[in-house]
């Protein structure tokens, strides 16, 4: 259990870091998109400081709890099934990350689009008074788009995890 919590705590650690630098990117792209929704969102944890930290504060607040309660399944398993969990744990969360990573990216394309295809949308981004609209729109998918490849990934990281047989070393993890 200890090795279990242990990894869960790294995984908080990481998933807060990649929340912090996500929306440090994403605030770049649209100030709107934290001024016009996000700030209000988590008010309560704005303590004056400046928008860049808000902002990372905010990252981190959005993320750490999706590392702590992936990464403790992830750890679970790991620890019944490898000699080596944390660097099977870690290798998982990599690959979450980079699946979550290209499912932003992707996000940052299709945001315009799946906007468009919600009526009402842009009349509600007009009532909350975002006046750049695509790009709160391409920051929107690289959010929805970042969630939704976190959690495929993580369900294929535990159906890597429970295909394997107990193995040695952390290769088979992998899939080397």
């Amino acid at each position: 259990m200890r090795k279990a919590a242990l990894l869960a705590l790294a995984g908080t650690l990481i998933a807060g870091l990649f929340g912090v630098i996500h929306d440090q990117i994403t605030y770049t792209i649209s100030p709107e998109y934290f001024t016009r929704m996000k700030f209000e969102q988590f008010h309560v944890w704005d303590f004056g400081f400046p928008r860049r930290l808000f902002v990372a504060e905010i990252g981190f607040l959005a993320t750490w709890w999706v590392g702590l309660i992936g990464a403790w399944f992830l750890a679970r398993v790991a620890v019944r099934k490898f000699s080596q969990p944390a660097r099977a744990v870690i290798w998982a969360l990599a690959f979450v990350m980079f699946v979550a990573t290209a499912s932003g990216i992707s996000g940052f394309f299709w945001g315009n689009f799946y906007a468009g295809l919600n009526s009402g949308w842009n009349e509600s981004l007009t009532a909350i008074g975002v006046t750049d609209q695509s790009s709160f729109n391409r920051v929107a998918g690289i959010h929805l788009g970042s969630y939704l490849g976190a959690l495929v990934g993580w369900i294929l990281a535990m159906l890597r995890f429970a295909l394997v047989k107990r193995s040695i070393g952390v290769s088979r993890t992998i899939g080397c």
